[in-house]
């Protein structure tokens, strides 16, 4: 019996045909997963995640530089490389992704309509369904992690286990809770001490 097609189903789904697609170079040497949420123009309704990944090389080459901290290159990701990864959400590139998203948010009650304006943010009504969507696409990013960890895949597909740190650009600090709850502890120790 096949699992019904839902956005979490989509999420899992489309997250392995990416790791899987990445050249076998990159991921011989990639020692970190990153989960980076983004939204299009500020608006909750258009949330997605780039899944993409940091590279031993790319963290010697920043940590050569002056004044380097050895443990804030490797961790933060504002180090990292976090371009040309493939996007899933509602976006144009994901657009079976878009389609189940809004379907959901829409059973749910969390959608809303109309033109996004961050001053129509000031209604209670549309800010708690903004914040709703928000929490509803961290949590789905969160799963997809731990299932990524639970399935196996990431170590079939990278050959070790990694760990995945997950982020928003909106929301700086969260990627402690969120990286937390997305792996086993054994896996980011190091990630942690650099937090702490």
């Amino acid at each position: 019996m096949t699992e019904p097609k839902t956005f979490q189903t989509h999420l899992r789904q489309a997250s392995i045909g990416i790791l899987e697609r990445m050249p076998e170079e990159l991921r011989a040497e990639t020692y970190v997963l990153a989960f980076n949420i983004w939204r299009i123009d500020a608006d909750d309704r258009r949330p997605f995640v780039d899944i993409g990944c940091n590279t031993e090389s790319r963290y010697e080459e920043e940590a050569r530089k002056d004044g380097a901290d050895p443990q804030e290159v490797r961790w933060n990701y504002a180090f990292w490389l976090l371009e040309g990864f493939d996007r899933l959400g509602n976006v144009p590139e994901d657009p079976a992704g878009g389609v189940l998203y809004e379907e959901e948010a829409r059973r749910l009650g969390f959608w809303h309509d109309g033109e996004f304006d961050l001053d129509r943010l000031l209604d209670d009504e549309l800010a708690a369904k903004a914040d709703l969507l928000q929490l509803h696409f961290h949590d789905a990013v969160i799963d997809l992690g731990r299932h990524l960890h639970a399935s196996g895949a990431v170590e079939r597909i990278f050959g070790r286990p990694l760990p995945v740190v997950v982020f928003d650009m909106d929301q700086p600090g969260w990627e402690e809770e969120a990286t937390r709850a997305a792996n086993p502890p054994e896996l980011i120790g190091d990630f942690l001490a650099w937090c702490g």
